[in-house]
């Protein structure tokens, strides 16, 4: 990944940081390329609990940091980039995070290990395989748990060791950024309130996690598209959807951004009526389901006409064609 590429990751992150707070301190920029955030979710304990942002709706751009937010700060944790590819002579990495809330913030940092679903949703894996653990081992990171200050950017450090007998191939883990809840949160009591027995107080624990993907040696990727459908809105407040089949073959994972242009039936100017960034298919899943929220311009009648849909490569700056499909309605 270029600098370039890090270098406008830590931008956005900075220009974000501003919008929220007005002020930031200086940190070192990310060496590798960002991406849209994996996901936010608050659970207890947290896991990420979609990939790259199921591509139902357009997704943020590929410079934009992930986001999370709360009340009580735990989890307004700013990350760029939001994706790692250590590939190649690429040994080190970092991480900027930064606390936009009004209140100090503990993030935990730790591995964990995820698997993609036919459906685009990342799940959480209880028992890690042999290749999970391996994975674990080939990557240092520093620090374990940060204390974040409002407005401050903390950077976390990451190193691959690769042992001489590893296999050629691709191997991924993730990083979670888990807040922790502050012992000083106590919920209010109404006075006037008369309560028997204790109070429980629930605090959502936020996390967020980034995949790390590693490449040793050759490794090859390559995708189709299939099944395209259109599905029309029926009311107002429901859009139109269009789904369409990922088909991945090879060693390596792919990543890229899904646009659907349209042209209307008779003749007229094709025009984009839908867009999903950062669409992912990880190994070892062969295919997934993308479903692409359209959004037509007005008086755009999406009923009758020919749908383009492709697939572009967003690992690199000005990426090619990875994949395209067509569809005529109805």
């Amino acid at each position: 990944m270029s600098g370039l590429q890090a270098a406008a990751a830590f931008a956005a992150l900075m220009t974000l940081a501003a919008a929220f707070a007005g002020a930031q301190t200086p940190a070192h920029p990310a060496s590798v390329a960002p991406a849209p955030p994996e996901a936010i979710k608050p659970q207890t304990p947290p896991v990420t609990a979609t990939d790259a942002p199921p591509a139902s709706a357009p997704d943020s751009e590929p410079n934009a940091p992930t986001a999370a937010s709360s009340a009580t700060g735990v989890g307004d944790l700013l990350v760029a980039p939001t994706r790692l590819i250590l590939e190649g002579r690429t040994r080190t990495a970092e991480l900027a995070l930064v606390n936009i809330g009004d209140h100090p913030a503990t993030f935990r940092i730790s591995l964990t290990h995820m698997k993609m679903l036919e459906s685009g949703d990342i799940k959480e894996i209880e028992t890690p395989g042999p290749d999970e653990v391996l994975t674990d081992s080939l990557i240092r990171y520093s620090p374990r748990q940060v204390i974040l200050d409002p407005h401050v950017v903390q950077t976390v450090r990451i190193q691959l060791r690769l042992p001489e007998t590893l296999a050629a191939g691709e191997y991924r883990t993730h990083l979670l950024f888990r807040g922790v809840p502050s012992t000083d949160v106590v919920a209010p009591i109404d006075p006037k309130e008369k309560t028997e027995g204790f109070r429980i107080l629930l605090t959502p624990i936020y996390g967020v996690s980034i995949p790390i993907i590693i490449r040793h040696g050759d490794t090859t990727a390559a995708v189709t598209m299939s099944e395209p459908r259109l599905e029309l809105s029926k009311s107002e407040s429901e859009p139109s959807v269009l789904h369409v089949t990922l088909n991945r073959t090879g060693t390596r994972s792919v990543y890229g951004n899904i646009t659907v242009r349209f042209t209307p039936k008779g003749g007229g100017k094709e025009q984009v009526v839908g867009m999903a960034n950062g669409v992912a298919v990880y190994t070892p899943l062969p295919a997934r389901i993308a479903n692409v929220v359209l959004r037509p311009p007005a008086g755009v009648n999406l009923s009758a006409g020919t749908y383009r849909v492709t697939y572009m490569d967003a690992e690199q700056v000005g990426g090619g064609l990875l994949a395209e499909a067509l569809l005529s309605a109805p």
